[in-house]
């Protein structure tokens, strides 16, 4: 009987991109795929390892799977993924319960790893180097049918202060244009009607391919493939949005007017200590002309507060910058301090306290803002794409081309007589809000 493996994968959709891959490795060799842990031979935890809240999900995971494992219930316990490859000299001293630990260059032998693992029982450390990570491979969708992510490119040239990423996933490397548009196709064949292209910074896809950055070209590319009806930008980089990038994104109606740019901040000198270009002047004029050339654009954007240095003075900046904006989707942050970065050792570390206060004063006038874009809605129809019922609420839910898979709200809507299912697109009629979700009634398919 074949060894039954499960896959555990925390963190980011550019993980969970990782761990479709490990999948479909695992599936070609023989293994037989399970979703719950509790039914596998050997389970994989796919690690976080960004900020310590990330961390700490990671290790709670493997330390809930080795109860299994005591328990006899499974076998082996494999980790891979961001905190195995940060953490590779300490990971097995520290988790006794790790039967392997594996560098993301290691991926591609995941397989192999696996099987030796249940038959050794020797614990074992492998990491090449990262940069051995398969870009290109077979993947077994985790996602709803109907949705997945289309990861670009690999690693991270920006060098953020605060960042680890760069000294985790190695240098920033973009996959080949074909080799997108030919899973892009397998994709929409199968049944995917939204993609949602990511990368550690989607915007610098294809400089070191093409001497120039050709998102641009690759989303015109994508718009072609017939199935797909939305396509999703997320993880842009301020300084890399090029005129042709908001041409194609304001031309282009398969591109949903959404853009995901994580400012982190906008007073200079802030900006300067994280290793970022830019201030608010720069990063509103630019907020500004994808608002006139991009009609109803939603931004998405994620604030740091706290950073080493920052003052109250540059906090309030921040603060009014949000205001100014009115960003209708926003997340706030209270600085990481993390080893390894340059910002851990800088000069003027702020205490948990005021870098929590300050996020949650960000997020506090969040609220209102989201709600006045919810009462805006009311009246207006748009379109959704239905995800399931909600049998608690009793009535149907799914996703305006505001809000991204996972990171934000749902559309609640009635429907009558005709029933949609999952992955179609509706029209809803918004009627009313609960807390920062429209609600309203399907008035067509």
């Amino acid at each position: 009987m074949n060894n039954k493996v499960a896959v555990v994968s925390l963190g980011c959709a550019k993980n969970q991109v990782d761990a479709e891959m490990l999948l479909f490795s695992l599936q070609q060799k023989g293994f037989v795929i399970v979703s719950a842990p509790e039914e596998a031979d050997a389970v994989i935890v796919n690690t976080c390892g960004f900020i310590d809240s990330a961390k700490q999900e990671s290790i709670d995971e493997i330390i809930e799977l080795g109860t299994l494992k005591r328990e006899g219930t499974i076998k082996a316990i494999v980790v891979t993924g961001c905190l195995a490859e940060r953490y590779q000299d300490e990971i097995t001293q520290q988790l006794y319960e790790i039967d392997a630990a594996v560098g993301i260059g290691a991926n591609g032998q995941i397989a192999d790893i696996v099987e030796k693992a249940l038959q050794s029982g020797e614990k074992a450390e492998i990491f090449p180097d990262k940069l051995d990570l398969p870009l290109e491979g077979g993947r077994v969708q985790s996602t709803p049918f109907y949705t997945a992510y289309l990861k670009i490119a690999e690693g991270c040239d920006n060098k953020c202060t605060f960042c680890a990423i760069p000294m985790i996933r190695g240098k920033f490397r973009s996959r080949k244009m074909e080799n997108l548009l030919e899973e892009a196709r397998q994709l929409a064949a199968d049944g995917v009607r939204e993609l949602n292209v990511i990368a550690q910074d989607t915007t610098r896809y294809g400089e070191d391919l093409y001497g120039k950055p050709s998102l641009d070209r690759l989303l015109t590319e994508l718009c072609k493939i017939e199935g797909l009806h939305w396509i999703r930008v997320l993880y842009c980089y301020p300084d890399s949005i090029t005129d042709e990038l908001i041409d194609v994104m304001a031309r282009e109606e398969k591109i949903v007017n959404y853009i995901d740019l994580p400012l982190q901040h906008c007073n200079s000198a802030i900006l300067r200590r994280m290793h970022r270009r830019g201030d608010r002047e720069s990063l509103t004029a630019l907020l500004r002309t994808m608002r006139e050339r991009i009609p109803n654009v939603i931004f998405r954007s994620t604030f740091i507060t706290g950073f080493p240095g920052e003052t109250e003075e540059q906090f309030e900046e921040l603060a009014e910058f949000a205001k100014e904006i009115n960003f209708r989707r926003l997340g706030c942050f209270a600085y990481s301090q993390e080893e390894g970065t340059p910002a851990a050792k800088m000069d003027g570390q702020l205490d948990d306290e005021t870098k929590q206060r300050r996020a949650d004063i960000i997020m506090e006038h969040q609220q209102t803002v989201m709600a006045n874009y919810c009462e805006s809605l009311i009246g207006t129809d748009v379109e959704v794409l239905v995800e399931g019922f909600d049998r608690i609420a009793a009535c149907w839910y799914g996703r305006s081309y505001a809000d991204a898979p996972e990171v934000d709200g749902c559309v609640f809507f009635t429907c009558g007589e005709s029933k949609p299912a999952a992955g179609d697109f509706v029209t809803v009629h918004i009627t009313d809000y609960m807390g920062c979700d429209p609600i309203g009634e399907m008035i067509g398919a």
